[in-house]
């Protein structure tokens, strides 16, 4: 039985950089500020050829995206293109991803605000960013865009001011293949690691409802947003090991902040903490309108209560999907400390883009295919990385996947069910 997606569309408000911010705001956010330490960890000295494959494996994905997101101007991302160009299937695994992978993402960025603006009450401060970003969604995506542009240019003033301090330093800590061990699979995993930070992109496609000409804004607001995004990650990493070198990256528990404090810049240590804060909160604005969209394109097709899929007559909003995640993403920050399923997080998003890959794969010249080696790369690059990951976040993410498929099954029994007479 093909599903109902009739249903109030969503008003078209944003241009180019308005996207771009949005897709700023969603990678330049908290994974600049916590994701090197983990990365050096893992890959040592070879930490930015991990920062490459990343890059490498996130352009793939932008391009594949752009491309299907001006085929498919519509609210849902991947669960869309993997509808309409692999099944219904595949489409439902990737929007089950997303929702589950991002949600947990959601939560993680709340309780990053809550640590860093007051530890003691980490949980409280968390759920109230939730509430109150929320709300801003709810506002209207205008409102969302202008508090994304705000944001942006916060956070990249502060890791302007780290690089700057950073190049002050005479005397680094030399970089040296000894001191600090590679192999392969730490680099690939330490890839997954920052891959996370850059996997906001998306976030300009799960909008392409609200986008002003789609078929133009999509394309170069993602490559505009990643090169700009790779650049400043780029320079921050470089940064951080001409300072703390590898070994000191790696075990440092705020790696911005321990880069300006060497540095001798100790007085930007408050304006790096206040910028790790604006950074997750960013990051975690983009996702629930990410999230919420997912969760409606979802709704209009019969996979989530039909409850979800209205769009507010006067704010064109999808209101009550994202208040449903805004609710749920505060109750998991109440309850958990989830910064530890980042890594589940990851290999849900690395299945996403897997799909979003292969879906890109079957479009034809006249529809935009991209050359075909892009989306060769990047599914062969999401699968390597996904599974080169702990092996905890490995299974976690296996059995979410799992729990997704028994859903997807349950559902179409009970459609054949009451198509029965």
């Amino acid at each position: 039985m093909e599903p109902d997606r009739q249903g109030p569309t969503l008003r078209r408000q944003l241009g180019v950089l308005d996207a771009v911010t949005i897709g700023l705001a969603s990678m330049i956010g908290a994974g600049i500020f916590v994701a090197l330490a983990p990365a050096a960890r893992a890959a040592g000295h070879a930490m930015l050829i991990s920062l490459v494959v990343a890059a490498l494996i996130a352009y793939c994905n932008a391009t594949s995206s752009a491309r299907l997101a001006a085929r498919y101007p519509t609210s849902g991302g991947t669960y869309v293109y993997g509808r309409e160009r692999l099944g219904p299937f595949f489409g439902y695994l990737a929007g089950w991803g997303f929702i589950v992978g991002k949600t947990a993402s959601c939560a993680a960025m709340a309780l990053t605000v809550g640590c860093y603006a007051w530890p003691a009450h980490g949980h409280a401060i968390a759920v109230a960013t939730v509430l109150g970003l929320t709300a801003v969604n709810v506002a209207g995506v205008q409102r969302s865009a202008w508090l994304s542009r705000v944001i942006v240019a916060a956070v990249l003033a502060v890791l302007a001011a780290v690089v700057v301090a950073a190049l002050g330093v005479k005397e680094a800590v030399p970089v040296t293949f000894s001191d600090s061990p590679a192999s392969v699979p730490g680099v690939l995993q330490a890839a997954g690691l920052l891959f996370f930070a850059f996997a906001g992109y998306a976030r300009i496609a799960t909008l392409g409802e609200e986008v002003r000409d789609p078929a133009r804004t999509i394309p170069r607001a993602v490559p505009i947003a990643l090169g700009i995004t790779l650049a400043v990650y780029a320079l921050v990493a470089s940064a951080a090991l001409k300072v703390l070198g590898p070994q000191g990256l790696a075990s440092a528990p705020a790696p911005l902040v321990q880069v300006v404090t060497v540095a001798g810049a100790g007085r930007l240590a408050v304006a790096v903490q206040i910028g790790a804060i604006l950074a997750a909160g960013g990051s975690l604005l983009a996702l629930i309108l990410g999230v919420s969209r997912t969760t409606l394109a979802m709704a209009r097709d019969g996979y989530l209560p039909g409850y979800l899929s209205v769009v507010h007559p006067r704010l064109g909003v999808p209101h009550r999907a994202e208040i449903t995640v805004g609710v749920v993403i505060a109750v998991l920050a109440a309850t958990a400390d989830v910064r530890g399923a980042i890594g589940f997080s990851s290999f849900a998003v690395l299945v996403y883009y897997a799909l979003a890959n292969a879906a890109a794969w079957t479009l034809t010249p006249a529809e935009g295919r991209p050359p075909r080696l892009i989306p060769l790369v990047g599914l062969l690059g999401c699968t390597v990385v996904a599974f080169a990951l702990p092996l905890a976040s490995v299974l976690a993410g296996l059995v979410a996947l799992g729990l997704g498929v028994v859903a997807y099954g349950a559902h179409g029994r009970i459609t054949r069910l009451r198509a029965t007479p």
